[in-house]
């Protein structure tokens, strides 16, 4: 006998899917009574169609890369009352969703299902609010024919906030990063003993990392060095370029690794700009790589975009913060989260990041005072933690 849990997620940048992993990992070393727990984590977009995964997915990653104002203007709308919270249930997405959804839980019977994407839980607390409405409309008829088990719902928040999207009725319980987070859910009417402030899960590897010294030794970077690491997220997203041309008019000895992601156009257009501007830096140029465990143990200062796994993996290592652009939206709102806990530092038209560079590295301590209140805020053990809760709900279900 098995327990079978499903992981709902979705390629809308990269934090969904590697949530996902981290809880797959770690409930799978778990046991109930002698019987193992196997995952399987679904891809819902995909589930649907590859191409409503490619148009939604990859317009995420061009609204990212190209219309973030744009984005941003939905992001807000959808948090007014003209779309509030418990009203996505009737949009045709996840009116589709819902009938995908039905053919996989007949399929698979799960025990249990965690989200860490916000959509595929609409759709499944769509089935799961049809279930219980005993007098449907001949729209709803087909709710009605293919009735189908829901088993609990957790739903895990991978940012720094709370939108609308996430908040369904049918949930059973929200895991959330910070207590913050927990006090916006609970401020929107969620029962406060759903909500439990676990943090971002991240895999066990990303824990563990080479020293520093080897690391920025292959990197041809000098250990002995403050190390600024620049970067915008997985398909560098932001104004790189631009942030590397002010780093480099910063008359102070620092090293600087930039990390272009997936990004190739980027990485070509920084190489060309390096080799044709004269600098005193010592500067390396990265693309993708799977060593982020590693350099982000390594660094002294981040410059990025805080998107909700970046922000937690940086105050994983207690590395501080400068932000100097973001995603409106979700991002906007988790440099605020970083702010008010002094965890980062937020640029602005007077506060530019060459000046707030130079104070950091001018005096020490004020880098040691950002590391002081992000060690205040990280959490450790949330795959752990969430595992626990996903044991005892299924233990107390036998």
């Amino acid at each position: 006998m098995i327990k079978k849990v499903l992981i709902m997620s979705a390629s809308t940048g990269g934090g969904h899917n590697r949530a996902a992993r981290a809880i797959k990992e770690e409930l799978e070393s778990r046991t109930i009574d002698n019987m193992s727990i196997e995952c399987e984590i679904v891809d819902s977009l995909k589930l649907v169609n590859n191409t409503m995964d490619k148009v939604i997915s990859g317009g995420y990653e061009k609204s990212a890369l190209y219309t973030p104002k744009a984005y941003g203007s939905v992001y807000r709308f959808s948090e007014t009352s003209l779309a509030s919270k418990n009203e996505f249930k009737g949009n045709p997405l996840t009116s589709l969703m819902a009938r995908k959804f039905k053919h996989l839980l007949n399929d698979s019977s799960p025990d249990l299902i965690i989200g860490t994407h916000p959509f595929p839980m609409i759709a499944l607390s769509t089935l799961k609010k049809n279930n219980n409405i005993h007098s449907l409309s001949r729209s709803e008829s087909f709710y009605k024919s293919t009735k189908v088990d829901i088993p609990p719902m957790i739903s895990v928040l991978t940012d720094y906030t709370t939108h609308s999207t996430w908040i369904q009725n049918e949930i059973d319980y929200y895991i959330v990063g910070h207590e913050y987070v927990k006090e916006l859910l609970v401020y929107e009417g969620v029962d406060s003993e759903k909500v439990k402030a676990f943090g971002i899960p991240v895999e066990k590897s990303f824990l563990s990392h080479r020293d520093r010294e080897t690391v920025l030794t292959e990197l041809g970077l000098s250990p002995e060095k403050l190390t600024v690491l620049l970067m915008g997220g997985s398909f560098g997203a932001g104004n790189i370029k631009e942030t590397l041309e002010e780093l480099l008019t910063v008359d102070r000895d620092f090293q600087i690794l930039v990390v272009t992601g997936r990004n190739e156009h980027l990485k070509d257009r920084l190489s060309k700009m390096l080799d044709s501007t004269i600098h005193n830096k010592n500067i390396c140029l990265l693309g993708y790589t799977n060593k982020m465990n590693d350099i982000l143990a390594s660094i002294d200062v981040l410059i990025s975009k805080p998107g909700g796994l970046t922000t937690t993996e940086a105050l994983l290592n207690d590395v501080p913060m400068i932000v100097p652009y973001f995603i409106p939206g979700q991002e906007e709102e988790n440099l605020d989260f970083l702010t008010n806990c002094g965890a980062a530092l937020r640029t602005t038209k007077k506060y530019s990041l060459p000046v707030l560079l130079k104070v950091l590295i001018d005096d020490p301590s004020r880098l040691d005072s950002l590391r002081k209140n992000i060690k205040s805020i990280r959490k450790f053990n949330s795959a752990v933690n969430i595992s626990n809760l996903v044991v005892d709900i299924l233990s107390s279900n036998e």
